[in-house]
């Protein structure tokens, strides 16, 4: 399994952990669009934060990373759905992207939002500006920010794999004394901090907690798999179209010589609607496409 989550839960301390994985979900990702490395790079580390954000937030949906930005890169976006299916996208200028760019040279004065579309209750979102050096400081920053439990993110990405690492401190259980509580979180962080990028991209799990937290008890939890799965459909294509009214779907038809496609960014899907599909639409009112699939 290349594609994964797994929880680890320190027995002595009021901590939780998560570490991410992503391997053949981030090269579908990849191989969408021409990816710069620097790019392809900051992609990989927000595939790794949503999925390590999946496993921290309860929801049932589709949670959105979107970050927005003036500069070489104005756009890098991932959903991940409660059911943990993944895909993601980012639009780019190669011309301004250096080799060696950073998250502050490509996306400056940029902002980061979290949303959380329920299937049923109210939408939530945050917003935090990319104000860090990395989107890991960022979203450490979004948590800080938001008054929610301490949390602090570590993310790397080669173009071949994704890895994220997750440190989270929980209600006061174990240590109630608040000076041992916060030298504990310390410590701990103190620890994750000495992990390389190459450490954490080439090493399994086991190996990774074992070099940072050999002298402590914790507990590592059965790998939950994640997946790379586009939400696109011909139905929701349909959809789009009937959003638009016949009139202006009409005009489409006469603009594209009698036929309008409608093109996934995410997964690059084509779907094609003809006249008597556009027709049948909007016939019967409904907001399911025609049985016949082209693409």
């Amino acid at each position: 399994m290349t594609d994964f989550t797994q929880r680890f839960l320190f027995d002595d301390s009021d901590v939780r952990g998560e570490l991410a994985s992503l391997g053949e979900s981030y090269q579908h990702v990849l191989a969408k669009h021409p990816y710069p490395q620097p790019v392809a790079q900051l992609l990989g580390e927000m595939l790794a934060a949503a999925a390590l954000l999946v496993g921290t937030l309860k929801f049932d949906g589709l949670l959105i990373l979107q970050a927005r930005s003036n500069g070489p890169v104005p756009l890098l976006m991932i959903e991940i759905s409660s059911k943990r299916e993944v895909r993601g996208i980012a639009r780019y200028d190669a011309e301004q992207i250096k080799a060696d760019a950073g998250l502050r040279e490509l996306m400056p004065e940029g902002s980061l939002t979290l949303t959380i579309d329920h299937q049923q209750g109210q939408r939530y979102q945050g917003i935090v500006g990319l104000e860090g050096d990395s989107l890991a400081d960022c979203l450490s920053e979004y948590f800080a920010s938001s008054e929610q439990l301490p949390t602090r993110f570590w993310l790397h990405a080669d173009g071949r794999r994704a890895r994220g690492l997750l440190l989270q401190q929980l209600p006061a259980d174990r240590l109630p004394d608040p000076e041992e509580r916060a030298a504990s979180w310390e410590h701990l962080l103190t620890l994750a901090n000495t992990l390389s990028a190459e450490e954490l991209l080439g090493l399994d799990n086991h190996t990774v907690l074992h070099r940072l937290y050999h002298q402590e008890a914790l507990r590592l939890f059965d790998p939950l798999p994640l997946q790379f799965r586009c939400s696109c459909s011909r139905e929701r294509s349909a959809r789009a179209l009937i959003s638009l009214g016949q009139e202006d779907a009409e005009l489409l038809l006469g603009e594209h010589a009698g036929r309008v496609v409608i093109d996934c960014q995410f997964c690059n899907q084509r779907y094609a609607f003809d006249a008597a599909d556009v027709a049948q639409l909007f016939a019967s009112g409904d907001t399911q496409a025609p049985s016949a699939t082209r693409h």
